[in-house]
């Protein structure tokens, strides 16, 4: 999906974020994009674990 924004791509959408957030709410709202984006990693790794599970459970 990022695999074609390439370096003067983000650079732009920090400037465009920066402009529409400010400087005081990008660090706030790169924490939450963090913290959701570990998330769903965390939740995608449970549902692949629990997949094979009851896989191993039906041989």
């Amino acid at each position: 999906m990022f695999q074609n924004i390439g370096v003067p791509g983000l650079i732009l959408i920090l400037i465009i974020a920066l402009i529409v957030f400010g400087p005081s709410k990008l660090p706030e709202i790169g924490r939450a994009f963090g913290n959701t984006l570990r998330e769903f990693k965390h939740s995608a790794k449970d549902l692949m674990s629990d997949e094979k599970e009851e896989k191993e459970q039906v041989k």
